[in-house]
């Protein structure tokens, strides 16, 4: 069959390689899912006309991408192609007890595709041709990995794709062994080669708009990028993502710790809520502003007390900061807000029990948000002239690891004498707008 769309030089040379085993590195927005997906309904319908029938699995990062590989890859070329499909939206239950959404097209003929978040228990799951959608972002890879390679080891194919993302994942080992090499097929697309082969984009526009070498050389040059003196390396990032987090819909009623860093001219403020869930600090509501006025700020702090059960809330007292700390110990009370002055000693404290949290996976934050992730990971910890600890991060549009700094200050605040602040959660308050609390 002919695709619908008319396809570019590279996502033809992907489509017509048949390797059982293929692997391809995308640049960003290139459409390597949108044509892994086509791959798929084409081997359905390849399997139909012949009298059989297909099984594939789609696997990727989060529920919310797994219903996008669905809705903008896999219906979108069956409509295209006239095919009548059967959408059915079920729960996948692991071993471990934990429920995932599963979505399936079931085609005409009896083909089956099956689209879900990656995790080890999902990959065990299924006996079929697999798609690892964004793999170098999947949390675990390796344990995905492991879980997943006797699944296809009778004779099923398997495809991935991801953009980069720094050298401590299975995709980096995937792409680069040379002990691999004449066993993958490996297809690799910068922007430079996505242009060449007909991709629509003005380069030296978006590189400038981008403002940022470093996001530049991974998501559309395709560089690894050297982790070894990230703080947070996008392994650690990659390890708390959530779907559900950020969202303050999620919200239930429980203690909240809230961390402030406070910018007015160049630097972003940043409010950063957590709340306590069992063990676990999970990221309610991330405020950024940039510019905001001390009035504005205000407004902004008033306005998550409101909503949240706030326990306590660590403020960045540094310089311009002693003015809002002092305001706001007198709106909320000295025992519920603690200023923070920003010294070498502090900051190793901060930024340690920041990164443990990552580490043992005691907090969740917001899955996908390219500037939250960059900002976390510019952080970097470099040794003075006298040979003290300083950390350092470099400042662009995405921001000046402020984002970072807020979530510490978070951390930091629900950081008792004997450990993380534990309370019996009250009822849900209700979501107030600004607009309704102003």
């Amino acid at each position: 069959m002919s695709p619908a769309v008319p396809l570019y030089d590279y996502q033809k040379h992907w489509l017509a390689d048949k390797s059982r085993f293929k692997i391809g590195m995308f640049c960003r927005q290139s459409g390597k899912t949108f044509t892994t997906t086509l791959e798929v309904v084409d081997d359905c319908f390849e399997a139909e006309a012949h009298g059989g029938r297909a099984r594939w699995v789609i696997l990727s990062r989060g529920e919310r991408q797994a219903k996008e590989a669905i809705e903008e890859g896999v219906k979108k070329h069956c409509q295209a192609y006239s095919i009548g499909i059967k959408e059915i939206e079920g729960e996948f239950k692991a071993e471990s007890g934990e429920r995932y959404t599963m979505l399936d097209v079931l085609l005409p003929g009896g083909s089956r595709i099956t689209a879900l978040p990656a995790n080890p228990d999902t990959a065990r799951g299924f006996s079929a041709n697999v798609f690892l959608d964004e793999f170098a972002f999947h949390a675990d890879s390796r344990k995905i990995w492991t879980a997943l390679f006797p699944v296809i080891s009778n004779g099923w194919k398997l495809r991935v794709t991801s953009t980069p993302n720094g050298k401590g994942n299975k995709f980096y080992e995937l792409m680069t062994d040379k002990k691999l090499e004449g066993v993958w097929s490996r297809h690799l697309v910068d922007i430079y080669d996505a242009v060449a082969g007909g991709l629509p984009r003005d380069v030296a526009a978006m590189r400038a708009a981008l403002n940022d070498e470093d996001a530049w050389a991974q998501e559309f040059e395709l560089k690894w990028l050297d982790e070894a003196s990230a703080w947070l390396s996008f392994s650690l990032i990659d390890g708390v993502e959530h779907d559900q987090a950020g969202d303050p819909l999620h919200y239930a009623g429980g203690p909240c710790f809230v961390g402030v860093d406070i910018g007015l001219r160049n630097d972003l403020f940043v409010i950063w809520v957590l709340e306590l869930v069992g063990d676990v600090l999970w990221t309610r509501e991330i405020i950024t502003r940039k510019r905001a006025k001390f009035a504005e700020q205000d407004a902004l702090l008033d306005d998550v007390f409101v909503r949240y059960n706030v326990l306590r809330a660590c403020i960045d007292q540094t310089g311009m900061g002693e003015k809002p700390v002092e305001d706001a110990k007198t709106r909320y009370g000295a025992s519920r807000v603690e200023g923070v002055l920003f010294t070498v000693p502090t900051k190793l404290t901060m930024a340690t029990a920041g990164k443990e949290a990552f580490e043992d996976k005691k907090i969740r934050i917001p899955l996908g948000d390219s500037d939250l992730r960059s900002d976390l990971h510019k952080l970097k910890k470099i040794s003075g002239p006298t040979g003290a600890p300083r950390f350092v991060a470099d400042s662009d549009s995405a921001g000046h690891a402020d984002r970072a700094w807020a979530c510490f200050l978070a951390v930091n605040a629900s950081d008792a004498p004997s450990g993380l602040v534990k309370v019996i959660s009250r009822a849900r308050r209700p979501i107030i707008t600004r607009s309704q609390w102003l």
